[in-house]
């Protein structure tokens, strides 16, 4: 492991201890209530965050190295607002109310969309193709998911559902954190495992193939493996923007610019954005949610990204 990332993950193993201690007033208490609440609610809500950080930053680098573009992150692509309508769906209309179940019709709705845009756009897709494609689909999604919601059965769904579509940690248990990390720690894993594979379809599809892997197969499964991790995590936390785009672009600074071997660090970083932007959001005086932060943090370094891939295309 190289320093960068060592020191990446000297990071998230310190800042995860400080979210799981922080508010301090909690040693104040009973140690029987203190105990409860670091296992009931803050350690649910510390693992979350954390695992959902890496889950944004390992699949954002893979993604980003299969269509070898820089702006392919879970969000621009629209595979999270497919898997919040998944969720939706499977919530509101299915009457589902496992997390597991939830996970699984967030990761549905992940493929769906990450299908379509692999249909519409294409694997090396430019990137005004790449941005128009996503986009669309991302709009789809979130007009299907506000519909899905208003002509739902409860009454109740836009309110429900508010804080969630904007992403929460809020009261989740450690069963919630298990149905979403379960499924997104292995697809990571197995995403890990097509780091080279990646590094060599950097340099062609043809060198890819004369060593033995399967291009259109390697798309295939950096797509569904994806689409399984980032659905896990957004039926139970909602959809969070930009940390799979700042991960991936802070991870391949650490790895040479080898897109493959960027997941690692790119997972790390993830983890340290999203574990930032939860102690932000609970310092405040009112709740945030914590989708809204990583947005004010995330656009400047998206439009500069824009900026400079349409400069780089400026003959």
């Amino acid at each position: 492991m190289r320093r960068g990332s060592i020191w990446l993950a000297v990071a998230v193993i310190a800042l995860s201890a400080l979210h799981l201690a922080t508010p301090w007033s909690i040693m104040a208490l009973d140690p029987e209530v203190r105990q409860l609440l670091f296992v009931e609610l803050r350690l649910p809500r510390t693992v979350l965050v954390a695992g959902y950080g890496a889950t944004l930053g390992v699949t954002g680098a893979a993604l980003q190295a299969l269509f070898a573009n820089p702006l392919a992150s879970p969000d621009v692509t629209g595979s999270s607002g497919g898997a919040a309508l998944g969720a939706v769906l499977g919530g509101y209309w299915l009457g589902l109310t496992e997390p597991l179940a939830l996970a699984a019709c967030g990761a549905a709705g992940a493929l769906l969309a990450l299908g379509a845009l692999l249909a519409f756009a294409g694997r090396r897709a430019d990137t005004a193709t790449l941005l128009l494609a996503g986009i669309g689909i991302s709009l789809a999604c979130g007009a299907a998911t506000s519909l899905a919601l208003a002509l739902a059965p409860s009454p109740f769904a836009f309110y429900d559902a508010f804080d969630w579509l904007m992403g929460s940690f809020v009261d989740r248990s450690l069963g919630q954190a298990a149905a979403a990390l379960i499924p997104a720690t292995l697809a990571a894993a197995l995403l890990l495992r097509r780091g080279r594979a990646l590094d060599l379809l950097a340099l062609g599809e043809d060198v890819a193939a004369s060593l033995g892997h399967r291009p259109r197969r390697l798309g295939i499964e950096v797509v569904a493996l994806s689409a399984i991790a980032i659905g896990a995590c957004v039926a139970v936390c909602g959809a969070i923007g930009f940390v799979g785009l700042i991960a991936p672009f802070l991870g391949r600074r650490l790895s040479a610019g080898h897109p493959g071997r960027a997941m690692v660090p790119s997972g790390l970083a993830g983890s340290v954005l999203l574990l930032i932007a939860d102690l932000a959001t609970r310092s405040l005086d009112r709740p945030v949610p914590i989708g809204v932060v990583t947005a004010l943090a995330g656009t400047p370094l998206f439009l500069w990204l824009v900026i400079h891939q349409r400069r780089g295309l400026t003959p």
